[in-house]
């Protein structure tokens, strides 16, 4: 009968009922069929609010949504165009690394594509660059800075996985930088090998204007990194300072977002997203109690070590399982729902969890630009107003291309440990 209902509710699930639906749905059968009090849930909700890092996910989240709706994005790609525009493929790392600063701010919500989508594309089509490049570009750029501060998905990884989230941050740095580094390189290459694409001839002039233009806003990511990887600030503290610095300057220095009017609705959208979150994280984490109860980890890791012998075909047989997660669930519900079943498993392989975190962040950054139901890919089919298929084989390059550096990063662990270790 259990497992009859089970199945039920896993059907609604595909059907499209709230996830949170579903998993609680889960979790209190579990709990009904071993007769455990429901306090039990209780208790672990109650240790999802008590924790100390959750504060900076609807500041951070918030301040996010406040740049997304402001004039920041032209700002901010005219200081890139001008500064790296002459560079075979300026406009397209231009592109990369707009993408990747505004993906760190909003998380994995589809803002980035959403936002800068119409602004880009427009742009690299009148540079020169093939369509189908372009629109594999801004696909993949969706979800490209989510190891970089203040990511949404690294504040969460720490909290169900309870690694220090500075620490996680300071492993993730290196990895995000050399997945920029990768982006960057194949834009250049393109560049080169395309016969229409144009240069931006360097003008002094126009980069010294659009530095006075963005003055308040492009030092922001640098204070949040100093602030961070320097050990002065928190996360917490660096979510309230980013909030403050945010209202401060589109509401009173650019007065392109008034404060009580425009405020007062971004909040209450960026409340929606963090509410869902929350939810999740919730009756996920009552579910996860009752699979240790049920000894699922050991199970499934007794399977495992009964098939794989070494670390490597263990890292080999999780990056297959994270793509596949990354392109079947959105990432905080991968986070919450998936984290907890692997962790005992690395850790038994001696993978060290800030590894683990980078490399489980990078597969599911990854999984959102892979077909067939990727988010990333439904989101531009909507932006750009193109056919799926056409995505697809848009994206299929930088696939390639990231899962050569996912390569690097989940074999040289120490592209993620060393700053650790300073």
């Amino acid at each position: 009968m259990i497992f009859a209902l089970v199945l039920f509710i896993l059907v609604l699930a595909l059907a499209g009922i709230p996830l949170f639906a579903a998993l609680a749905g889960i979790t209190l059968l579990g709990y009904h069929a071993q007769e455990t009090d429901l306090a039990t849930l209780i208790i672990e909700m109650n240790g999802v609010a008590a924790s100390p890092t959750l504060v900076a996910i609807p500041l951070f989240t918030f301040a996010g949504y406040v740049l997304a709706e402001s004039g920041a994005p032209n700002r901010l790609v005219r200081v890139a165009r001008a500064s790296v525009g002459f560079i075979p493929g300026g406009v397209a790392i231009v592109s990369v690394v707009a993408c990747a600063f505004f993906t760190a701010f909003t998380g994995a919500s589809g803002v980035t594509i959403i936002a800068l989508g119409g602004l880009l594309f427009p742009i690299l089509s009148k540079e020169g660059f093939p369509e189908n490049f372009s629109l594999g570009l801004l696909t993949s750029g969706g979800s490209l800075g989510l190891l970089f501060p203040p990511s949404l998905p690294v504040i969460l990884y720490a909290i169900i996985a309870q690694v220090d989230v500075d620490k996680l941050f300071a492993a993730a740095l290196v990895p995000g930088v050399l997945l920029v580094l990768f982006m960057a390189a194949y834009s250049a290459f393109i560049s080169i090998r395309a016969p229409n694409v144009q240069r931006i001839p360097f003008d002094r002039s126009e980069l010294f204007a659009a530095f006075r233009e963005s003055v308040w806003e492009a030092p922001m990511p640098i204070i949040i990194l100093a602030g961070i990887y320097g050990g002065w600030l928190t996360a917490n503290e660096a979510a309230t300072l980013t909030v403050l610095m945010v209202i401060g300057v589109e509401c009173f220095i650019y007065r392109e977002i008034s404060l009580f009017r425009d405020v007062p609705r971004i909040a209450q959208k960026s409340v929606v997203l963090v509410g869902a979150i929350l939810l999740i994280l919730g009756v996920a984490l009552g579910l996860t109690n009752y699979l240790i109860m049920e000894e699922v980890p050991d199970k499934i890791l007794a399977f495992i070590q009964a098939n794989v012998s070494t670390k490597v075909g263990f890292l080999l047989s999780l990056n297959l399982f994270l793509l596949v997660v990354g392109c079947l669930l959105d990432i905080f519900s991968a986070i919450i729902v998936v984290v907890p079943l692997i962790l005992p498993l690395a850790l038994a392989y001696g993978v060290d969890p800030l590894h683990l975190g980078v490399i489980f962040l990078t597969n599911l950054e990854i999984g959102y630009m892979t077909p067939p139901v990727g988010m990333n890919l439904f989101l531009s089919a909507f932006r750009f107003k193109k056919p799926l298929p056409q995505l697809y084989r848009a994206s299929l390059p930088f696939i390639l291309v990231l899962l050569v550096a996912l390569a690097c990063i989940t074999y040289v662990p120490e592209l993620s440990l060393w700053l650790v270790k300073l």
